[in-house]
């Protein structure tokens, strides 16, 4: 009802609101747009997750050196790229009796490999390992190359810098 002033009372059925129709159609269009952004976010987080886990290998290196370099013993970084792990642990300790020891499981999308494995590289329990020596440089025989895939092909390489002195992340096996 319209009062003497020319407003409405509040009655209920005066109330302005969406229609179910209106309603419909604005999920429908959320409905869409989010089929349309949902492959791409997927692929971003599989990016994401091959960019995380070199950073974090990338890391564990930094780490094991400067352990190698404060302790003055060597310490070695092995890689089981069938058990999709890596870790850390001190030269010449028996498993699992350096209390300080790493060890680390690959994220589930990405897969870790040893390139150009030498007969002669560094080995930790039938694994390549990567020799960190405690003047803070790199073994000779230790792996030069690590590669990390995902599932869509895409790859980063940990190489060994020129100096042998640490390791960074490429792009591209150059």
């Amino acid at each position: 009802m319209i009062s003497a002033t020319g407003q409405t009372n509040g009655s209920p059925w005066d109330r302005r609101g969406f229609t179910l129709i209106e309603l419909i159609l604005v999920l429908t269009l959320l409905a869409v747009a989010a089929s349309l952004i949902a492959p791409r976010l997927s692929g971003f987080v599989r990016g994401r997750a091959l960019d995380s886990e070199a950073r974090r290998l990338l890391s564990v290196t930094r780490a094991a050196q400067s352990r190698a370099v404060s302790e003055g013993m060597p310490m070695l970084l092995w890689v089981d790229a069938k058990q999709g792990a890596y870790g850390v642990e001190k030269e010449g300790t028996a498993e699992h009796t350096d209390p300080k020891a790493l060890e680390f499981s690959v994220d589930g999308n990405v897969q870790i490999a040893v390139m150009n494995l030498a007969s002669s590289a560094t080995m930790l329990r039938n694994l390549p390992a990567i020799r960190f020596l405690p003047d803070g440089t790199i073994d000779e025989n230790s792996p030069q190359t690590l590669r990390l895939s995902d599932s869509t092909g895409a790859a980063l390489w940990l190489t060994q810098a020129r100096n042998r002195m640490s390791y960074e992340i490429r792009n591209t096996d150059k």
